[in-house]
């Protein structure tokens, strides 16, 4: 077991990776090594990663949230598939190899930054229609899909959230809104599942969730300032971070 001084080196890294993930998504692949750096055995990394996140993703949708930057309609509507798509990702994991679809995911969302990119106005503009027809058939299965993915493996589901709002017509700061506050209910199942597991280290994961929510408020709060053309470069630099994180680090 790693000694208090693991959390000079993690307490800092928490709060960029709250910062990082309010904005654009993609805390966990700073949080993931850095538990692993800190000696952790893999189930305590899970656990323990969970429980400060719970902390930012909660700090994040509770400033987009107070703001009006969360359709709060169309979420509601949303998080109940994603915790479903969450469990049932878990379950699958005993029965698909981790390390192939970790190559498929990172030639995706590489595509994913090539796409949001590359279309200069993408995300830029709120076009969001309300709840329509076209709307629910998007963002239902999406919500599913990612929330398997989330329970699966995990790495870049708020960016991929993210994406899911922006082709749904909202900008890219309402579409981090909405993606912060799905994501902190998946996190908030999956922290309840472990809490009874005897992994979370509470002296490690406490300090930092609180460093992680103080990161996450400075994020949600530039970003809404800042504005989505802030968001969208950010958010293609958490895409290589992210696909650097499926890549190499197995």
């Amino acid at each position: 077991m790693p000694g208090p001084e693991v959390l000079l080196y993690g307490l800092p890294l928490a709060f960029l990776a709250g910062f990082i993930d309010a904005v654009a998504g993609g805390g966990g692949t700073i949080t993931l090594p850095t538990l692993l750096l800190m000696g952790l055995n893999p189930a305590q990394v899970v656990a323990t990663n969970k429980l400060l996140a719970i902390f930012g993703s909660g700090s994040a949708t509770a400033q987009y949230w107070r703001k009006g930057h969360v359709e709060k309609a169309l979420v509601l509507r949303l998080v109940p598939l994603a915790l479903l798509g969450s469990a049932l990702g878990a379950y699958l994991v005993h029965f698909v190899s981790p390390a192939a679809f970790q190559t498929l995911v990172g030639v995706v969302i590489l595509g994913v930054g090539v796409l949001v990119l590359a279309n200069k106005r993408f995300g830029l503009e709120d076009r969001y229609p309300g709840l329509t027809a076209r709307t629910l058939a998007l963002t239902l299965p999406g919500a599913l899909i990612i929330g398997m993915y989330d329970g699966f493996l995990g790495p870049g589901t708020g960016t991929f959230l993210m994406f899911l709002f922006a082709l749904a017509g909202f900008n890219l700061v309402r579409s981090s809104g909405n993606a912060r506050t799905i994501n902190f209910a998946t996190n908030l199942g999956a922290f309840l599942f472990f809490l009874t597991s005897g992994q979370m280290v509470w002296w490690i994961g406490l300090p930092m969730g609180v460093a992680n929510a103080l990161g996450a408020m400075l994020g949600a709060r530039m970003a809404m300032l800042r504005g989505s053309a802030f968001v969208k470069w950010m958010y293609g630099g958490i895409i290589l971070l992210v696909a650097a994180r499926l890549f190499f680090l197995r």
